[in-house]
């Protein structure tokens, strides 16, 4: 939701015209580190001290005596942990905390050698190495004795002390104790307090994440301009290819070359910038010279406080890297079912006439939708869990009437709270100690939505707990067990702030001051919501929340999406890298406003933007109150039409989607891909973010330009056999395509050796979809294989977790299709049954097709054969899903 009609509250004359969003240029810190002179640190390797959590070194600087302590710890998911704090604390320095799932485990290091200039330690069975060198300090991180990552390689390590606020004033024009940024004034209570350091990826010339940025997929080399950085923001319509901060953040920077992926996770929540540059600096450099020249990234850390916790992951597979960064920050938490269909949402929907009208709009035009959303105008003032009395007077009722449906509801809840004395949750809050103070010790005040309001304190333990009360169906009047969440605005978003968010020196339980923790504030609102929905239901029904703020670890609480995005075809093609970009970095259940937030989308962007985020984790249709209504109908039947298509043709692939959120929810994999992840040693995908795989395997190349009549395709893997999903066209790999398409053209491609499972018929919302038959579609490899996985559970409660679910697995082989249990079977019972199969690359017609299912006599099925695309169709079966069978093709 945006804010350009928001009231004017704080700007004054002379202030005009000035940018609302610092750049690096305003940020002393930043300039302080890279202006300032190089610390030469030592490492004093007689001060050693091995633990059973790693080894610990005392580092000094000369000019400073600045005293500080190292632990290097390798854990048993095959990360390095570079923990580097103040060797002797005057004060303690904020530590994020509840992002990592629990302490890393750790392993036990023995020294392998050790000099008057090094000593080098290993672990396990000493495949990976660490080296730490006396002077110039650093760090060496070996795999088989060659060198990957070294931590301080160019000297870069800046650790400013904490101190006491002098008693005198004095000349402070490197904003060591203030800082002025526009009218805004940051008065910091401990003095300077940033943290730097830099590490050389060798090898590497390919590296992504870094989210949140409207950018490409490949991070820039940040010579030509600005540095990335993370402070979340609200930005409303922001700028296409820009590094500045955007609504969330995560500290992971993937690297990839052929033969390896690795991470740096830079565990700290306070504002960061990331310098980037890739050596040789041009790509195209001649082979001879480049073999001449060492390939390697660098990329420089800089944060305003904290302490120094880097984390690398050591892949060497993508694969591998998605599993250890699960483990770090948690695994994407298994959404309900409904929550992978489609979402309906606008600021605002009128009133409850207006709710019921849409509603019926998506049955009479045959168009299925699961959620709609209400922003907020549907509350009594801007005040959160309540209901505007004459909009909505009977908000139970009309979410009974979608329950009847099988459809849910999701109203907003943002962290602002109007300074309302008369609201009793307002006094409750107050009077709980439950509201950020200001560096005075006063109960902060801001402007947001209601006015003049107040922000919940969401890093409080006590305030998190106090918060998820609030939803209980007691408490929140009006609500139901079909009520679900979505929180805006907590990035957080002031809009008479400096940068519109919280003044850095306000102040947190702890006496932690925001700038500490700025980033966690989102994180930690969704995690507050997320348990409010799960205690609503005494642990038995999974949550639905969603979260425009984000840090690393959110994934546990829900989704995400990108924004108050622009209604251009410009936006729909960044969407694309955006996601993937969130992806790699485990935030996975995530999408971009359908049709742009912003402006009036034409009928044929509007298409396909519907066909692009169709084929993305997140699928919600969402605009501007000023913006034309754009409910799917509105725009003729043509248009109507090819919506319609994108929007079944999601439902149909629910099996699918779910099967690749059980992966993410257990394995850490993301469920749609860059091309590279699944294809590393093809250089040619390493730049590629116009097309992705959605898991191991659809390939999708949405159409996201005017006017086209043709695009082009990148099949990757030159022994990969690629099939058109809608006329069964095999096509090599090993080539870009050049595809006709038209307006109801989706360029999705299976890829040779796996098997996509889709639901057959129609049905109105998700719940409907659960209920149909499915077709399995099997797509034949070089080697005439194939195989695939279909997870099941009753897609709403927790009962997975005791076994109340199926891993199915279908494999082709021999001419002979089995359905087996993928793992240990489970104890979940459904009806579910496959109808039909259809074979996919079968280069000779089967003269019978037998089926045998395990205690039963073998039937002859129903198929026919197309010669032209070599396709195989059995129909009129009945097998069900948790039996084993096979079907022999002879």
């Amino acid at each position: 939701m945006a804010d350009d009609n928001q009231p004017v509250f704080s700007e004054v004359p002379d202030d005009k015209g000035k940018e609302k969003y610092k750049k690096s240029e305003n940020v002393a810190f930043y300039r302080r580190q890279m202006q300032g002179p190089s610390r030469k640190y030592r490492a004093l390797l007689d001060t050693m001290v091995l633990t059973e959590k790693g080894v610990c070194f005392q580092l000094v600087e000369a000019d400073t005596q600045t005293k500080l302590l190292l632990t290097v710890s390798p854990c048993k998911c095959d990360t390095v942990r570079i923990l580097i704090d103040e060797a002797q604390p005057g004060k303690a320095r904020y530590r994020v905390s509840d992002v990592l799932t629990g302490d890393p485990q750790s392993e036990q290091l023995r020294v392998e050698s050790q000099t008057q200039d090094f000593v080098t330690l290993s672990w396990s069975l000493a495949q990976h190495q660490v080296r730490v060198w006396h002077f110039p300090f650093r760090v060496e991180i070996l795999k088989d004795q060659e060198v990957i990552v070294t931590f301080n390689s160019k000297g870069k390590l800046w650790f400013e002390r904490l101190q006491e606020l002098p008693s005198q004033p004095t000349d402070d024009p490197t904003g060591l104790w203030r800082e002025t940024f526009r009218t805004f004034v940051d008065i910091k209570a401990n003095g300077p307090s940033s943290i730097g350091a830099d590490l050389c990826l060798h090898g590497f010339r390919h590296a992504y994440g870094l989210p949140e940025h409207s950018d490409q997929l490949l991070l820039r080399d940040t010579r030509d301009g600005e540095p990335y950085r993370l402070y979340n923001l609200d930005v409303f319509a922001y700028d296409l290819h820009s590094r500045l901060g955007l609504y969330g953040s995560v500290p992971l920077m993937v690297a990839h070359r052929a033969d390896r992926t690795i991470g740096v996770f830079w565990l700290n929540a306070s504002e960061t910038f990331v310098n980037l540059q890739y050596l040789p600096t041009d790509p195209q450099m001649p082979p001879v010279k480049r073999r001449r020249t060492q390939v390697q990234t660098d990329v420089h850390w800089l944060s305003e406080s904290g302490v120094i916790d880097c984390m690398v992951l050591l892949g060497p597979s993508p694969h591998q890297l998605f599993h250890q960064y699960a483990q770090l920050t948690g695994y994407q938490a298994l959404p309900p079912f409904f929550a992978l269909g489609y979402h309906q949402c606008r600021w605002n929907y009128d009133d409850e006439a207006d709710v019921r009208a849409v509603d019926a709009g998506f049955d009479r035009h045959n168009i299925p939708y699961d959620v709609i959303w209400l922003d907020i105008e549907h509350t009594d003032g801007k005040r959160y869990f309540t209901w505007d009395s004459a909009r909505f007077p009977e908000p139970a009722k009309l979410q009974r009437h979608l329950e009847k449906k099988n459809r849910k509801m999701v109203v907003i809840s943002d962290p602002h709270i109007k300074v309302d004395a008369d609201w009793s949750l307002y006094r409750e809050a107050r009077d709980g100690g439950h509201f950020v103070r200001d560096r005075e010790g006063h109960i902060y005040q801001g402007s947001c939505w209601p006015g003049e309001s107040s922000y919940v304190d969401f890093s409080s333990t006590a305030t998190r707990a106090w918060y998820s009360t609030c939803f209980s169906l007691e408490k929140y009047k009006g609500s139901t067990s079909v009520l679900f969440v979505w929180n805006d605005m907590n990035e957080p978003s002031v809009f008479s702030g400096p940068e519109q968010t919280l003044p850095k020196d306000a102040v947190h339980h702890g006496g932690w001051e925001h700038r500490d923790l700025h980033n966690l504030y989102g994180f930690y609102q969704h995690m507050a919501t997320a348990d409010g929905l799960l205690t609503r239901s005494g642990g038995s029904e999974r949550p639905f929340v969603l979260s425009r703020s984000f840090f690393a670890g959110s994934q546990r609480f829900g989704a995400i999406w990108t924004g108050d995005n622009v209604a251009s075809w410009d936006h729909l093609k960044i969407s694309i890298p955006m996601v993937l970009s969130l992806s790699l970095a485990g935030i996975v259940f995530c999408g971009a406003d359908v049709g742009g937030f912003v402006q009036d989308p034409e009928p044929e962007l509007l298409v396909r933007w519907y066909q692009a985020a169709a084929l993305l984790p997140f699928f919600r249709g969402h605009s501007d109150k000023k913006t034309k209504r754009r409910e799917p109908w509105l725009f003729g039947e043509e248009v109507t039409a090819a919506i319609r298509a994108a929007v079944q043709q999601r439902y149909h692939l629910l099996p699918y989607w779910y099967t690749l959120f059980h992966y993410a929810h257990n394995s850490g994999l993301p469920p749609v891909r860059p091309l590279w992840t699944e294809f590393p040693r093809e250089e040619h995908t390493f730049t590629e973010d116009s097309q992705y795989m959605i898991g191991g395997a659809l390939l999708a190349c949405p159409v996201t330009q005017p006017g086209v009549e043709e695009v082009r395709v990148l099949l990757p893997g030159s022994n990969e056999i690629w099939y058109d999903i809608c006329s069964g066209q095999e096509y090599g790999g090993g080539q870009t395509l050049s595809l006709p398409v038209t307006l109801d053209t989706i360029p999705v491609f299976q890829r040779g050796g796996s098997v996509v499972c889709r639901s057959t018929g129609s049905g109105t919302c998700a719940a409907d979809f659960q209920q149909l038959p499915l077709t399995l579609t099997v797509a034949l490899n070089c080697q005439g294989r194939a195989a695939g996985e279909l997870y099941l559970d009753d897609g709403h409660s927790f009962g997975y977790r005791v076994r109340k679910s199926r891993l199915r697995r279908f494999c082709l082989r021999s001419g002979c299709l089995r359905c087996s249990p993928a793992a240990d079977d489970g104890t979940f019972d459904c009806e579910t049954f496959i109808q039909s199969v259809t074979v996919l690359g079968l280069r000779d017609k089967p003269s019978t097709v037998v089926v045998h299912v395990s205690g039963a006599e073998e039937t002859s099925a129903v198929f026919e054969y197309e010669e032209t695309c070599c396709r195989l169709t059995v129909t009129r079966l009945k097998l069900s899903v948790l039996m084993d069978w096979q079907v022999q093709m002879s």
